[in-house]
């Protein structure tokens, strides 16, 4: 009774809340997914077959979670070879990456990968899902800790798997007002699979997971960006001698610091073009509008036009091509940073052999941005002034900039092995030995 009390008090909260939720879950515009699966109903109506039974099933909130998962992604698909792969998001984008994934497989795999929406967490939602999905595993990536689907999984014997567990400081603050509850959904993990020592020990401050495990972290498992420097060249740049940077994944409150710095930079290098990659699509057209007012010359990836010369700014609002971009820089920002929201993925522009700079909110990648920075390949910078001397330093010296990036992919390379140790420890879970 002590246990279920927590988790009863958190759906009454939500059922009063439900007009609101239900209310903007219905104004999210995505035509090609009914919008029922929120409600674990619709899985089957005009998307395809679910995945055959035994059935294994990642959940990944976003874009990020998505790329971040992708090595495991496909280990999953490769060792398991008689399960399918349900792949459920919380976002249009998430979806739009899982299918652009799912177009990559040959053919025998991609009849094994789904794509659905994760159900809102009520407690019949979550009942729903489950009976229909049936999967033979749950796999919650990083801090999907939801408290009625993982009690369904518990009641319906399906283990739960945190795999690459992630808990930041401001994290573990937030939930610790909620310890019961925490405390409560840990208690139906079966397995988590920290990333960091620091990591596990925040989980079990909250709660107790019947198994815990510190196995690194899954970000640097992932699938090298191999569309490098040969897919530069695709960009429609009319002269071979800009200067060019990239901001990727920024954040609003981030594009009007940026230009500044790109404003400032240009007064030393007239040739310097900004590529420019807002996280969220929702702000392409925003981020349009504010380069313009500030004076900026700029096209859009969209517009397939040619970058001339005089174009200042290039705006990559398209989806999947994060690696283009990256690789037609000499250096790369990572945004999310300058703005205190703890940072997006530095290990993308890294595996590319790119000098990354980023503001000082990293606490979302801190374990991963830690070796860059020992290795120089990473450093942070706190205003505008000094990302645009930051970037100017390394225009200045184009062989340093270089001998710095190529320092990336062998600090990711010395830091694999997150992803056989949870193969390992999901092996031992679908064989009932965990």
């Amino acid at each position: 009774m002590k246990r279920r009390l927590p988790r009863a008090l958190y759906s009454a909260a939500l059922y009063a809340l439900s007009p609101l939720i239900l209310a903007r879950i219905w104004r999210e515009q995505v035509p090609t997914y009914p919008r029922r699966q929120r409600l674990g109903m619709g899985l089957d109506a005009g998307l395809g077959e679910l995945p055959a039974a035994p059935c294994l099933w990642l959940h990944c909130a976003s874009v990020g979670e998505v790329r971040a998962a992708t090595a495991l992604i496909e280990a999953l698909l490769a060792r398991y070879r008689d399960h399918g792969l349900l792949i459920t998001t919380m976002t249009a984008t998430g979806a739009e990456q899982v299918q652009a994934l799912i177009a990559r497989q040959g053919e025998a795999d991609r009849a094994r990968l789904a794509h659905r929406f994760l159900p809102l967490d009520f407690p019949g939602a979550a009942r729903r899902f489950l009976a229909r999905v049936k999967p033979a595993l749950a796999l919650m990536f990083e801090t999907e800790l939801w408290p009625n689907l993982l009690h369904a999984c518990r009641r319906q014997g399906v283990p739960v798997a945190v795999v690459n567990g992630r808990l930041s400081e401001r994290a573990f603050a937030r939930y610790q007002r909620i310890h019961p509850l925490m405390a409560a959904t840990l208690s139906d993990v079966t397995w988590l699979a920290a990333k960091s020592a620091e990591d596990a020990a925040r989980f079990q401050a909250l709660g107790t997971p019947r198994c815990t495990r510190v196995v690194g972290s899954l970000k640097f498992e992932m699938a090298t960006l191999d569309q490098s420097c040969s897919d530069s060249e695709r960009l429609p740049l009319t002269s071979g001698t800009r200067r060019i940077w990239v901001a990727g994944s920024t954040r609003e409150g981030e594009e009007a610091l940026l230009l500044d710095a790109h404003r400032a930079l240009r007064r030393r290098y007239p040739e310097a073009l900004l590529i420019l990659v807002p996280r969220h699509p929702r702000r392409f057209d925003e981020v349009a509008a504010l380069c313009r007012r500030e004076g900026l010359a700029t096209v859009r990836r969209s517009d397939d036009v040619p970058i001339g010369d005089e174009v200042a700014v290039y705006l990559g609002d398209t989806l999947g091509e994060m690696a283009l971009y990256y690789s037609a820089g000499e250096v790369a920002f990572v945004g999310g940073s300058l703005v205190a929201l703890g940072g997006h993925n530095v290990l993308e522009p890294a595996a590319l052999g790119r000098p990354v700079l980023c503001g000082p909110s990293l606490e979302n990648f801190a374990d991963v941005a830690a070796p860059l920075i020992e290795a120089g390949v990473l450093t942070t910078v706190d205003s505008m002034d000094a990302l645009a001397e930051g970037i100017a330093v390394l225009f200045a010296d184009p062989v340093a900039a270089r001998q710095r990036g190529a320092a990336g992919p062998r600090v990711i390379e010395a830091h694999r092995g997150a992803l056989a140790r949870t193969l390992a420890g999901l092996d031992e879970l679908l064989s009932g030995r965990a």
